[in-house]
């Protein structure tokens, strides 16, 4: 079922599917919902399971403007969405981008968290400390960088159909894990209008914004490909001190930064022992 929801000001589009406690699932970086397409319906076996095009992609609503983007703004989103579908407190899960907003959630409005899970996202402080000290990780993230230069990003990525991004995806991803329909249904939305801009936005909000700081209360599992292209193992290290309980650190070997793509069984097996 599609439904869509407004909340903080932006109308979200989101999957729904089963019945049960509420669980999130937040993607990523150049990603729709579509990208929980094989998590989906495991989880709703036993969760009511609201998977939204997160602001500035797909078919949720595009705010103009890098302040629309940043940590609590996001978080606000989220924790309305929560209380929208009728309950105080939900499980999230997310990926990527989609694992920033949750690491954002649970620091800002640890209330509304039940249970996170992430999967390929480091903790924001792991992830500042490397981009200031980390010579290998400042040159797998050269694309944070790039993304501040106005329109360029936006128009490199989107032109010709959004060549450059489903080439991306299609390099960065072991064989098979997307279809040319996939690609195509990312390549769509991406190339809608204020869609570029709004994804990439979220990387100059960031980099405009301070870390949020706080220990994480909720229990936390975080999932980490090991052959991720862009984020290197060691940024899964040295966080126990981020959180009051610590946190289980399950590693998929041999696979690629769209973990949830890639290798479904593992990443649902996971999720439904972590949320049970």
């Amino acid at each position: 079922m599609e439904r869509d929801v407004r909340v903080n000001g932006v109308r979200l589009h989101c999957m729904v599917e089963g019945e049960g406690p509420l669980v999130l699932l937040l993607h990523g970086f150049p990603e729709t919902s579509h990208a929980w397409r094989k998590q989906i319906p495991a989880l709703a076996k036993r969760f009511r399971v609201v998977a939204p095009d997160l602001r500035g992609y797909g078919r949720s609503e595009k705010p103009r403007g890098i302040d629309a983007y940043r940590t609590p703004v996001l978080a606000d989103d989220i924790a309305t969405l929560i209380h929208e579908f009728g309950t105080e407190r939900a499980h999230v899960v997310g990926h990527d981008w989609g694992g920033g907003v949750a690491w954002g959630l649970a620091i800002l409005r640890p209330e509304v968290v039940n249970r996170l899970a992430v999967l390929n996202c480091p903790h924001p402080a792991i992830m500042q400390k490397a981009l200031r000290s980390n010579w290998t990780q400042i040159r797998k993230s050269w694309y944070i960088f790039a993304f501040q230069l106005p329109w360029l990003p936006e128009w490199a990525l989107s032109r010709s159909g959004a060549k450059a991004l489903k080439d991306s995806l299609r390099r960065s991803a072991k064989p098979g894990t997307f279809s040319d329909a996939d690609l195509d249904d990312y390549a769509r939305a991406f190339s809608a209008p204020g869609a570029a801009t709004g994804a990439i936005n979220y990387y100059r909000a960031a980099a405009r914004s301070r870390v949020p700081s706080g220990k994480i209360r909720a229990p936390t599992l975080l999932i980490w490909a090991e052959d991720d292209f862009a984020l290197g193992m060691e940024l899964t290290r040295g966080i126990d001190d981020l959180f009051e309980t610590t946190p289980r650190v399950e590693y998929v070997p041999d696979t690629s930064h769209w973990v949830m793509e890639e290798r479904p069984e593992i990443v649902n097996r996971l999720l439904l022992e972590f949320l049970a």
